[in-house]
């Protein structure tokens, strides 16, 4: 299975996602980190990805060959994060036939239904779904 996490600004959820998949033992999948700026690559590089590349290309690139995406809900919204996400990024994301995994930032959008909770608890419920995706393959 190919994961790819994306994510922009310093990183921290990227990183956050890829950080505790590693803990949580997800071994047998490949996990690729696309940032749209180098800090957020970088980070999520040093949290554990197998690789990682910075910017609009890799995102469409690597969404179309993805059976896994993770990062927070602005990365199918263009113009989100500050317009870190172009509306191509938004695009490849979206259009993808990848399952996609999303953290709800109330700074992007709201999402209704959604209840608030700490960063750290979207991040295990996210890694929880994706340990139970990998071991389904």
């Amino acid at each position: 299975m190919r994961i790819l996490v994306i994510d922009g600004q310093g990183g921290g959820i990227g990183s956050g996602l890829i950080e505790q998949m590693r803990q949580a033992g997800i071994e047998d999948a490949e996990i690729l980190a696309v940032g749209t700026n180098v800090l957020a690559t970088s980070a999520m590089l040093r949290a554990g990805a197998d690789a990682g590349a910075t910017g609009e290309n890799p995102v469409v690139f690597n969404s179309a060959r993805a059976d896994l995406i993770l990062g927070p809900i602005g990365i199918i919204m263009a113009n989100a994060m500050m317009g870190e996400i172009t509306p191509a990024m938004a695009a490849a994301v979206a259009g993808s036939k990848a399952g996609k995994l999303l953290i709800p930032i109330a700074k992007c959008a709201r999402v209704v239904g959604v209840e608030p909770k700490p960063m750290q608890s979207y991040l295990a419920e996210a890694v929880s779904e994706v340990k139970k995706l990998v071991e389904k393959v």
